[in-house]
């Protein structure tokens, strides 16, 4: 190799001076950092992170696309683990069709133009435990599982008011009204014969073609449809179905995954599903599952402030946000909707630990300034503040604001802390969200830093329901009032499917330039088997026995078996509004879970889940009023329950 020799440089050495050798391999070294820095700090490079990371050799706390600089967990536990019994005071097939594949929170066009005027994010540091961390770490999850003091399954039995599936599994006494529940049990059994004879195993089936979808949301778990259809097999009576499901579970469910997942969407569907099936039949294995599901969504929580980030790699434990949402935020619908699986997670591990996440989100939510009182949608899991100033009580927002009125109710309407932020929201929704139209609609509105955005979308519409099922224990004096709302709200959902040539109701509709609970954008106009109005209809005809709602709910039935029936299960369509549909090729699994299980619920007596037992999960998914002093006394009734 030759070299060109430098003036006044002699040629020993390879014609380089000691000082300058020096200098040479300065300049090396800085090059070879300044490529690894910009591996590690430049955006969209977690994948290229994940490829030099080993999964072995190091425990990541998080890798974020937030532009802020990221920190060690600096959260401490609590030094007291007791035992916890109760709660006290003190919704397309690649990452582009994300909308389409998940219930909540709905990625809108609106967001993705928040997104792209929010900038590009920088990815945070990644952390890493050192071994005495990880050891300390792996103690404490040790000590808080070494309480004695166990869930006994018998006593939560005892502290059942009612049987869970009534006197006579809720069939109706009025032979219309059962004909009815009959047709939706027969829609049930012709979608899990489908999905079974197409798709066993994979998440959801595509009816057209006639084959199984994975998707994106689960990181590698599969089955999503199964577990979903759980506890309806169950309160179905569909035995032959339920065992089915069950068997799969026992030998075909694994957790073992190594992808990336969803953590909100694991948890309503995975985690609430197991919880679920637990409660209602007292299997071991659901319990088992679920707990062990459970554990691998813990290191989500590892951020500076304890609010998880929305991925998680089951596997690795290593988390970030979502690509598309601001400044590597959190979204307020994805961690504020844990609070009633984890609870429930503590309650039958003796493990404080669930309990402690949530409980912490909560604290943070409580002192942090709310504009107007209202809560956005982003929150920077670094900073604790909110990034951009947009809240909307449908996708983005909404399980949050269910979640806090359950919350209060699963305690045995002990949570006071709940039941206050709950209704101070409540509040807040109806001095800047609630609307009334020209003709006399009423609506929630979009809230973008002060400008209403006279739109709801299709998964604000459960609001009728949460409403109602809040109005007898808050204020009193205002009962009626937030009756009359949630009467209203419903209505004008009820409005946005009439008012459509297929009676099913869009993704969105508007309130503006003229238009009445119609969609008016085409991005809008499909209808993926959602559950939300369907939802409030249940919710208001065991709250006030008008027979409208019952009706309403069969003309739904109508409409699901007329336009998103076809020859191998059911559809989405794409244009409610066209006379002609066209069907999007997916059986959403939450349509089992959800949609048929709320139509079930309609046409049923009130004994079948019993509200004064019962809070339901936003997939549907019932959990138990947790009693307190009923276990600690070790079941006072008088009597045991028995199905």
């Amino acid at each position: 190799m030759v070299f060109r020799k430098l003036p006044g440089v002699s040629a020993s050495g390879m014609g380089l001076r000691l000082s300058q050798k020096f200098v040479f391999l300065l300049f090396l070294s800085g090059l070879v950092t300044l490529c690894f820095g910009a591996l590690f700090f430049l955006p969209d490079s977690v994948r290229l992170k994940r490829i030099f990371l080993s999964k072995t050799d190091t425990q990541p706390v998080t890798v974020g696309s937030g532009s802020e600089n990221d920190a060690k967990e600096h959260l401490k536990r609590a030094k007291d683990q007791e035992h916890l019994r109760g709660i006290t005071s003190g919704k397309g097939e690649t990452s582009t069709k994300l909308k389409s594949l998940s219930r909540k929170p709905s990625v809108s066009h609106e967001a993705t133009e928040e997104r792209l005027a929010g900038g590009k994010a920088q990815e945070d540091l990644t952390l890493f435990r050192s071994k005495a961390e990880s050891a300390s770490e792996r103690a404490t999850f040790s000590n808080h599982g070494a309480s004695s003091d166990t869930f006994s399954y018998n006593k939560f039995k005892q502290c059942l008011l009612k049987a869970p599936l009534g006197r006579e599994q809720g069939r109706p006494s009025d032979p219309r009204t059962a004909e009815r529940r009959d047709k939706v049990k027969e829609m049930m059994k012709f979608a899990w014969d489908n999905y079974k004879r197409y798709a066993w195993g994979k998440n959801e089936l595509r009816p057209l073609t006639r084959n199984g979808h994975i998707g994106n949301m689960f990181g590698g778990l599969k089955g999503a449809t199964i577990i979903d259809s759980l506890d309806t097999l169950y309160i179905m009576g569909m035995t032959e179905e339920y065992n089915d499901a069950k068997e799969w579970v026992q030998t075909s469910l694994d957790l073992n995954s190594n992808g990336e997942a969803s953590l909100f969407e694991v948890n309503i569907r995975y985690v609430g599903g197991l919880l679920s099936a637990y409660y209602l039949t007292g299997e071991e294995l659901f319990k088992k599952k679920a707990m062990e599901l459970g554990e691998k969504l813990l290191p989500a929580f590892n951020t500076p402030t304890g609010i998880p980030r929305g991925v998680i790699n089951l596997g690795s434990g290593t988390s970030w946000s979502w690509g598309w949402a601001s400044a590597g935020s959190s979204i307020l619908a994805e961690f504020g909707t844990l609070h009633l699986e984890f609870v429930h997670l503590s309650e039958l591990s003796s493990n404080a630990i669930y309990k402690e996440k949530v409980m912490n989100i909560r604290k943070l939510l409580s002192k942090i300034e709310k504009p107007h009182g209202l809560y956005p949608n982003f929150l920077s899991p670094v900073s604790g503040n909110w990034v951009q100033h947009h809240v909307s009580i449908g996708g983005l927002g909404d399980s949050f604001y269910e979640y806090l009125i359950k919350s209060y109710l699963m305690s045995d309407k002990t949570d006071e802390e709940a039941k206050k932020m709950y209704y101070s929201a409540l509040e807040a929704i109806e001095a800047n969200l609630v609307q009334k139209s020209p003709g006399g609609l009423t609506y929630m509105a979009e809230w973008r830093g002060g400008i209403l955005d006279h739109k709801m979308g299709h998964l604000a519409c459960f609001s009728g329901g949460m409403i109602g099922i809040g109005a007898d224990d808050g204020v009193p004096e205002k009962r009626q009032h937030y009756l009359d709302l949630a009467a209203e709200i419903t209505h004008t959902c009820h409005e946005s499917y009439t008012r459509s040539a297929t009676k099913l109701g869009p993704e969105a509709f508007r309130f503006d330039g003229g238009a009445e609970a119609t969609a008016t954008r085409l991005s809008d106009r499909y209808y993926i088997l959602r559950p939300e109005v369907i939802e409030s209809y249940m919710y208001m005809w065991r709250l006030t026995h008008d027979p409208k709602y019952r009706e309403w709910g069969w003309e739904a039935v109508e409409a699901l078996e007329q336009h998103c029936r076809v020859d191998s299960g059911f559809s989405g369509i794409r244009d409610v509004y066209a006379t002609t549909v066209g069907h999007d090729n997916m059986q959403q699994s939450f349509f089992l879970s959800e949609t048929l299980k709320y139509l079930y619920l309609l046409f049923s007596d009130d004994d079948l889940l019993p509200l004064e037992d019962w809070v339901f999960n936003t997939e549907a998914h019932p959990l138990p009023i947790i009693r307190d002093s009923c276990l600690q006394d070790g079941g006072a009734q008088d009597k045991t329950v028995s199905e």
